[in-house]
């Protein structure tokens, strides 16, 4: 996959994100393999086909950020041989898709924990962020060993000794806990494949106002144009953040 505007490395520069934040839960990979007699890793590895599909329609669909929910905290309780196997393919993705000298377009950030990470994961995560620093294209964020409450309860004991915390303050905290590289939009649109209907400590705190879509489109299957259905759905609700709705207003 080739996000080339010129080519040659993007130089870093400020960042601030237009567009929507769209954050997916991409589920469902599993099941697809099992549904065909094949194991898991076969449909996480077809889960990536899926990511670069996505990745690629995103700008054109609008969208400034993505956030895409690759592995939560929680999946360490998973068989240690499919919690491996994972951690090669993001490398794998990460090597192979945002080289420094072709990946100038979409700038990218990996949050989450990162000290229960393999070195080889974390070296080509900082590789991959320095050499996408400057890109303007999109902000593309995958989250790796991320949990939404545990990075809320550290970032509340690092801002336990300031005097007037403000939500500004949390935030700001928030993000250096998850190793967040640039300020963020709050979320927008949150969809998860495979069928479920939960959170799953995904962005409860940038998610507080997003509106949630869940499709039965297992994750490997998700195509640009569920992307754009999700969207058109996305655009036909009134987003009210608590108040009333303009007829009622009226």
């Amino acid at each position: 996959m080739h996000f080339m505007v010129q080519s040659k490395t993007c130089r870093p520069s400020a960042f601030a994100p237009s567009g929507l934040h769209v954050a997916i839960i991409m589920d469902g990979s599993g099941r697809w393999a099992e549904r065909r007699g094949w194991p898991r890793l076969a449909g996480h590895r077809a889960g990536v086909e899926a990511v670069r599909r996505v990745v690629r329609a995103a700008p054109e669909a609008g969208i400034g950020t993505l956030t895409l929910f690759a592995f939560s905290a929680a999946n360490w309780s998973r068989p240690a041989g499919e919690a491996t196997a994972l951690m090669d393919i993001f490398t794998s993705y990460l090597r192979a898709d945002f080289h420094e000298d072709r990946a100038c377009g979409i700038r990218v950030n990996v949050i989450g924990r990162r000290d229960r990470l393999p070195n080889a994961l974390v070296e080509t995560i900082e590789r991959a962020e320095s050499a996408t620093a400057g890109c303007r294209r999109m902000r593309l964020r995958l989250a790796i060993d991320y949990s939404a409450r545990e990075a809320l309860a550290e970032a509340v004991i690092r801002c336990g000794s300031i005097d007037g915390l403000s939500s500004a303050d949390l935030a700001r905290t928030l993000a250096e806990v998850v190793h967040d590289r640039a300020p963020v939009p709050d979320l927008d649109l949150l969809i998860r494949t495979g069928g479920e209907q939960r959170l799953s400590d995904c962005l409860l705190w940038e998610g507080a106002f997003a509106e949630i879509i869940f499709t039965e489109r297992l994750w490997p299957d998700f195509s640009a144009l569920d992307l754009t259905a999700a969207l058109d759905e996305f655009h036909r609700r009134e987003r009210r953040f608590g108040g009333l709705n303009s007829a009622v207003a009226s």
